[in-house]
């Protein structure tokens, strides 16, 4: 039975969830023997990581970058040593460059046999370094959102799921929702996260996030949201909450932004917006017609089951790795 290490910052990390832990079932239906740990930088658990690497067949680093000592030692460890990123870690969250981020990028993806990027524009960045590369798109299980919570009647929902890392992005439309809710009866924002917003002109319904509860929360709104600055940074963000509105059904508004541009196709799965006046009007008419909701819904259910699902890019990644060994 052969077998795979995957080393990540740690298990609660999102990129953990969607890159490592919902893929374990598959590795395991496959005949594949897993193993997960994690890497806090310390003497101990690189000792760990080394011994492991050493008996494991393949190795899958997970978003982190290694000082040159301690990459040579686990490239010299490794049968297999594939890189797996899914954000754009070789410039600063501003989106601004970071010398220092982009050589440790460099010098991690020049030392792997494979790399799995989440979308095209961090697949560009890591082909300078590396002519190994496929594009690994975040995917889900689009039949968890295959639920039909009742839509509210005296409301019309627009939902947004994140956290406080991204609060901003959200921030930076609220004056478009304000100037929304003054023309669409009974607009309500719901957020799906760890954190609310305090305004005086939008309904804030906020419902905090869980495993068990984000499917059902998205899924009974009338409209999702994704606004996204574009910036170095941002242009390497996955799609994760358009997809997952995708699959709850809905239609969407985002910024066309890197990969959004890719997922929200305008008056077929969505609308795109670059400023206050753009979230307006896509809102306007959304609101305005329930059917054409529906269709977009629709449609947007039916790509993200066609192209953005668990079984199709894990076939991506396992036959990646039998070419790779080829």
């Amino acid at each position: 039975m052969p077998s795979i290490l995957f080393i990540s910052k740690g298990e609660k990390a999102s990129s953990t969830r969607y890159r490592v832990t919902d893929y374990l079932p598959y590795w395991h239906a496959a005949a594949w023997h897993t193993v997960h740990v994690t890497h806090d930088g310390s003497p101990g658990a690189w000792r760990d990581i080394l011994r492991q690497a050493r008996s494991a067949d393949v190795v899958v680093i997970l978003r982190r970058t290694f000082r040159w000592p301690w990459l040579n030692l686990l490239r010299r460890a490794s049968r297999t040593l594939v890189f797996d990123f899914d954000d754009a870690i070789f410039v600063r969250g501003s989106g601004e460059a970071s010398a220092s981020k982009l050589a440790r990028f460099g010098r991690t993806v020049a030392a792997c046999d494979l790399v799995w990027a989440g979308n095209r524009y961090l697949a560009e960045n890591a082909g300078r370094y590396n002519r190994a590369v496929i594009i690994a798109p975040t995917a889900l299980d689009p039949t968890k959102y295959l639920i039909a919570p009742p839509k509210p009647d005296a409301t019309f929902d627009l939902v947004w799921i994140g956290s406080s890392a991204t609060r901003k992005h959200l921030v930076s439309i609220l004056p478009a929702l304000e100037r929304a809710a003054a023309v669409v009866p009974g607009l309500r924002l719901r957020i799906v996260a760890d954190f609310t917003l305090q305004t005086e002109r939008l309904v804030i319904d906020a419902v905090p996030w869980s495993a068990e509860g984000e499917a059902a929360a998205l899924a009974s709104a009338h409209v999702g949201i994704a606004p996204l600055p574009d910036n170095p940074f941002t242009r390497g963000k996955c799609g994760l909450k358009i997809l997952q509105y995708m699959a709850a059904g809905l239609p969407v508004i985002a910024s066309p932004v890197g990969v959004n541009a890719d997922l929200v196709e305008p008056e077929v799965t969505g609308y795109t917006a670059v400023d206050d006046d753009g979230w307006l009007a896509a809102i306007e008419k959304l609101a305005a017609d329930g059917d054409e909701r529906q269709r977009m819904g629709e449609e947007g259910r039916r790509r993200c089951t066609a192209h953005y699902t668990l079984d199709t890019v894990f076939k991506k990644m396992i036959d990646s790795l039998s070419e790779t060994h080829a």
